[in-house]
Formats: C-alpha cells, structure tokens, sequence
C-alpha cells in the first residue's frame, strides 16, 4: 500500500500525517481510499492528467530559459486538504490585511496620514519604484485599489501560517487553480463524491461582477476588457483563459486608443467605448505618454482617461507600493493603524537592509535566511543562504552594500509539506499555499482553496513553476 511507505520529513509540519503511520483526522478517508489504489492505476491516473493538461494547452513560459518555450505547468494528483475551520481563519486574516492594505492604498495617494503620524518613514515609500506620483489624487470607484490580490501563505514546523508575500499588481495563478479542480474531478471522481469540497469553479463570476460593478456609468451591460501584453507573457494562457470564461474581449494595446479622454475599442463595427479594463500589464507600460514613451503594450492618453473618471482600471494603478518587500514588513502596523485591530496573520519577520543594525545581523546570520530583491517576483532576485556557495553570498553581501532600499531578508520558514506522487512513489514536498481575494462595493470574498503550489525537487524551498515548481489540487471541506 503505497501510503504505507510514506516518510515525513523531520522538524517540519506535514499537512496529512502526525508522524509515521499517524494522519490527522481530516485526512484518513482519503488515505483509506487511495491506499486501496493500486500502484498502475495511480500511474494511469498521472498519465490522464498530463494528456488533460497538454491538451488543454495549460502553459507557462520561463523567461530564464535561453530556450523559451511553453512549458506544461506540472500538476501532482494527489490533493492537498485544509479544514473548514482553518480556511476561516485564512479568510477573515486576508479579508482584515486587505481591507488594511486598500486604506493604506488610498492614504497614500491622497493625504498620506500614515506618513505623516510616523507609522512609515517617508523615504520608504518615495524610494519605492511602483510608488507612481502620476496618479497622485485620482478618484478611484469606491476607494477600492485592490480587486484582486493572491496572498501567498506558508505554514511553519508548529502549524502556524504566516504570509509570505501581498500579490496586489496583476497576481497570477488563478487559471491553474480551476483546472486543477477541473482535472481532478476526472481523475478522482470517487474522491470528489466521498468529500465535501467547497466549489472554487464560481470564481470567474465573482470577478466579472466586481468588473461590471465599477464601470464609471451605471448601466447594465458595459463594455468590459482584459488588456494583455500579447502571447509572449508568461501568463497569456491564463489570460485567454479568463477573458474565455467571462465572456469579455481580449485586447492588446494596439487594439485600443483614447480619444477626447475616453477609451475605446477598434471593432469591425467602428469604435466602442469601453467603461472597464481588466489590465494584466504593468504600470509602468500603460500609457507611453505617462510612462515609459517606448511602450507598445498600453495605450497613449489612458492615464488621462482614468483621471477624468471615464474608465475603470483593475487592479487600480500605483497598487505597487503596497506589495513592495520593504513596505510588507509594515502591514502589521497599518492594520493596527487603520482598523485599530490586531493582526490576526502573521508576517515573516522581515530585515530591511537600509538599516545598518539589521543589515549587520543578516550578514551574520545569512546562511539562515532567504534574501530577496524587494521588487522582484517568481523566484527571481533571490539567495537561500543556507544552500547558497561562499561566492554567491559575496556576490549578495556586495549588491546589498550598492543597492541596500533594493533587499530584504527573512528567516528561512521551515515551510510544510504534503504527499506528493513522484516517480510512482508518495513523497513530501514543501509547499505555500496562494488565495485568490475578490474586493468589490460588496467587501471581499475567496474561493475557497486557492493555488497550491509545490517544490517539486527533493527538499527545496522554493515554490515558484519558473523555479521548477508545480501545483495541485486544494480541498477546503466541511
């Protein structure tokens, strides 16, 4: 029985098992079943996934590989589960940091109170790169900056959760999620019927209420765009994917232009105006007049449009400031400043190097800590000091002497792990876990699950599909 072979990993939280040959309650049916599975059929199941998966053209794209070529974004069948009594906790945590996190957003481009209470040091946020003095004042529909964020979470050795990382520009992942389910279902119908999973297939709905919501006019059916950089993004198929399922048009920016500070749409009909764009296109490529001038992805004169109020743009432009590395470690702070409330997720405890006391304790202790570039995203910019070389720590230690705004360091979290089925054997692998949050008029909701993803070499740490990583399945049941 193939469970039965199945060892955990020492001095770190495994979400199904206790120790050997213990499982946590939420987890025994599921173990019965699939120990019942012989190994061929298992091995069968994997090969129906990978064919679903290839036929669906479920891809990536890593932009480190000289080869550059799609990838088919790996998938482990075995599901990952999480108590309802767990998931309501995540639920209300990401619900109070984002409600936090969209007051922070309209503070900061407007009265800058926070700044100037001395919760935040001024040169945090003006040393911010995404900090765009460009929307300075604008007027965003109902003060909402944040529509849709992935909040990436991990558990440490005794269970706790902890975020990791506010994903608040143009989060991705969220196709992976629903076709995770999707293929899931197939594989393991049996399972699916036994548990009370809780739906997550509702989420393009949800997404495309909270579009229709804010157009500028009150109508019934306006005109709803997802703007992408093209078919060389990295997440174009996820891309396609939502525009798919929401029934709205799938633009580029040339399919676009704004005139007498309104946008519109070049159709085979003639121009149509559109009242909200779903941009996955960074701020700093969305209008060439504003931005960088040798952008072809945006739209000359959108920034105009937005500041007179004629369109709606989500996520809300600028929203880099908050996801920044360095302004996370002060999220605690806005919570409590805020809403007068306490935390109810913890954040790792973050070192900004710009500060020559933390700074000094980092280069002391590096080989227990993770070093990240503040703006940096995919695994990108990073240095795991304890299987880091001498060299490559010199090399880090250097860059954050140049550039110390630039880096953060956090303790290395010793990050769960879940059975993975790899090579015809149940193995643990790391993982996090990525909710998808919704924030609307109506306040904020989650699909219940999210995007697990899994480190898919033996031992590492690092989550991220352009690091080789994967994902599966996750369960919230009741």
């Amino acid at each position: 029985m193939i469970f039965d072979k199945y060892h955990t990993r020492n001095g770190f939280w495994d979400e199904m098992a206790l120790s050997e040959g213990t499982i946590r309650p939420h987890y025994e049916s599921i173990f019965r079943q699939l120990n019942t599975i012989h190994l061929d059929v298992l091995n069968k199941k994997e090969e129906i996934a990978k064919k679903l998966f290839m036929n669906q053209g479920i891809t990536f794209t890593v932009y480190s590989d000289n080869e550059g070529i799609e990838r088919i974004f790996p998938f482990d069948i075995i599901p990952r589960i999480i108590t309802a009594n767990d998931w309501d906790f995540l639920e209300k945590g990401i619900a109070q940091r984002l409600k936090a996190l969209n007051f922070f957003l309209k503070d900061i481009y407007h009265y800058q109170n926070i700044i100037k209470d001395g919760v935040i040091p001024a040169n945090l946020i003006v040393s911010c790169p995404h900090y765009n003095r460009e929307v300075f004042g604008i007027q965003v529909p109902y003060d909402i900056y944040v529509h849709i964020a992935g909040i990436d979470l991990v558990r440490d050795s005794d269970g706790t959760y902890y975020v990791l990382e506010d994903n608040l520009r143009t989060p991705s992942g969220v196709s992976y999620m629903l076709e995770n389910r999707d293929v899931t279902k197939r594989i393991f119908p049996e399972l699916m019927n036994e548990y009370n999973v809780r739906k997550v297939s509702d989420y393009p709905i949800l997404l495309h209420n909270i579009l229709v919501s804010l157009a500028p006019k009150q109508i019934q059916n306006p005109t709803i765009v997802l703007l992408t950089p093209g078919i060389f993004n990295s997440a174009y198929y996820e891309h396609t994917f939502l525009a798919r399922y929401m029934g709205i048009e799938l633009v580029e920016g040339r399919d676009l232009l704004v005139d007498n500070h309104k946008v519109y749409m070049k159709t085979t009909h003639g121009l149509k105006q559109v009242d909200v764009i779903y941009r996955r296109v960074d701020d700093e490529f969305l209008d060439p007049l504003v931005f960088r001038p040798d952008s072809l992805l945006g739209v000359p004169g959108l920034v105009s449009a937005y500041r007179k109020g004629n369109v709606a743009i989500v996520n809300a432009m600028g929203n880099g400031v908050a996801d920044d590395k360095a302004v996370y470690a002060y999220v605690p702070e806005m919570i409590k400043y805020y809403l007068n409330e306490e935390p109810l997720l913890k954040n790792v405890p973050t070192y900004r190097m710009e500060i020559p006391e933390e700074r000094e304790f980092t280069f002391q202790n590096i080989q227990k800590m993770v070093v990240k570039k503040t703006n940096e995203s995919g695994g990108y910019g990073m240095l795991m000091g304890e299987s880091a070389s001498e060299e490559e720590i010199e090399k880090f230690k250097a860059a954050i002497l140049k550039e110390p705004r630039s880096y953060i360091a956090q303790p290395t979290v010793k990050i769960s792990t879940v059975p993975c089925y790899i090579d015809g054997k149940l193995v643990p692998r790391h993982i996090d876990l990525r909710p998808y949050a919704l924030c609307g008029p109506e306040g904020v909701k989650l699909v219940a699950g999210g995007l697990t993803r899994v480190a898919l070499k033996e031992n590492s740490l690092v989550v991220n599909s352009s690091q080789g990583g994967g994902s599966k399945d996750t369960w919230v049941i009741d």
